[in-house]
């Protein structure tokens, strides 16, 4: 490359995104690569801080901005994940709804390579709507083909590294305990929750069954619920430590197998997750009620996207587990559960 005064450049082609900022407002490209100079362009060019511009002259073995990411979105990209147009040098990957699932290994290998970026959202992360989850370009105008090539290799090494798992769309049984709410000493809230939170990530509430605080009710309405076709049950209250709360014994008696009774989440302590026959049962702390993000939105949208949930998955929820309880709530754009 060399460079000429923007003085000296009209009628001259530029091989780059001009970017123009203004500070608090906006940041984009003022022309695009390929945009021929014009006499009134040098005004614009100066204003925006260009005195000179580059003149391509490509070296052997080097390819342009675009080129390499183009290249390295193609190799990294996998299902459910669209490219975006490329901009200032820059491809975004557009997800579908899902989980995101990034495989950080591949990622910081690819990004241990000089000159080369590619930047993700925290994988795991629920994705409700269509949106931007990752981007990639390099750092210089042209870089050393070989680079592009390594990076190549190694995504060619696994299934993909960007990529979204799509929700299942399951048939939820709602057993919500409690005498209060059993006898209608007060009314359930508990339960619009919860068909909103499945709804938004593609599945249904087949229905809600209430009980009291007998654990053989709350257990006989469970496999009620199962033998109806459920393909997931949760149930609500009955999960603190007094003596009336009775839903952890509750789905120990339906035979299922516990993975946990507890969670390291603030908020979420109170969580359970047991599974019978391949059907996940899970006990939900009242804070789901109240909470925007708690561990509901932690655990279930990984078990929607058809992901086995272990003991060392809870566990490692600890690091990141802890609510900032911000005025305003940004879930899941926040450390929750990162």
């Amino acid at each position: 490359m060399k460079t000429v005064p923007v003085q000296d450049a009209v009628g001259m082609v530029l091989c780059h995104d001009m970017t123009k900022i203004v500070p608090g407002e906006t940041k984009g490209p003022v022309f695009r690569k390929g945009h021929i100079i014009m006499e009134e362009d040098v005004q614009t060019l100066l204003e925006i801080g260009k005195e000179h511009i580059y003149v391509l002259d490509m070296e052997k073995g080097c390819i342009h901005e675009n080129e390499a990411a183009h290249r390295i979105a193609n190799a990294a990209v996998g299902p459910n994940i669209t490219l975006s147009d490329v901009s200032e040098g820059r491809i975004n990957f557009i997800a579908d709804p899902g989980l995101l699932d990034v495989n950080v290994e591949a990622l910081h290998r690819i990004n241990s390579i000089e000159e080369v970026v590619l930047a993700t959202l925290h994988t795991g992360q629920q994705v409700t709507e269509t949106r931007p989850v990752a981007g990639t370009r390099v750092v210089p105008l042209v870089i050393n083909e070989e680079k592009i090539r390594r990076v190549e290799a190694i995504c060619a090494e696994y299934d993909y590294v960007v990529g979204i798992r799509p929700f299942r769309r399951l048939s939820v049984g709602l057993v919500t305990t409690g005498s209060e709410v059993y006898h209608g000493r007060i009314k359930d809230k508990f339960g619009p929750v919860i068909r909103k939170k499945f709804s938004t990530l593609g599945s249904e509430v087949m229905g809600q069954t209430l009980t009291s605080d007998d654990p053989a009710m709350t257990r006989d309405a469970i496999m009620a619920f199962i033998a109806q076709g459920a393909e997931m049950v949760v149930v609500t209250g009955g999960m603190s430590v007094d003596p009336d709360d009775q839903t952890p014994t509750a789905i120990r008696l339906t035979g299922a197998d516990v993975v946990t009774y507890g969670s390291p989440t603030f908020p979420g302590v109170m969580f359970m997750v047991a599974e019978l026959n391949g059907v996940p049962i899970l006990g939900l702390p009242g804070c789901v009620m109240y909470y925007r993000a708690s561990v509901f939105d932690l655990i279930v949208p990984r078990l929607l996207a058809g992901e086995k949930v272990t003991r060392e998955d809870i566990v490692s929820l600890g690091h990141g587990g802890f609510c900032a309880t911000c005025e305003v709530c940004r879930y899941p754009i926040c450390p929750f559960g990162k």
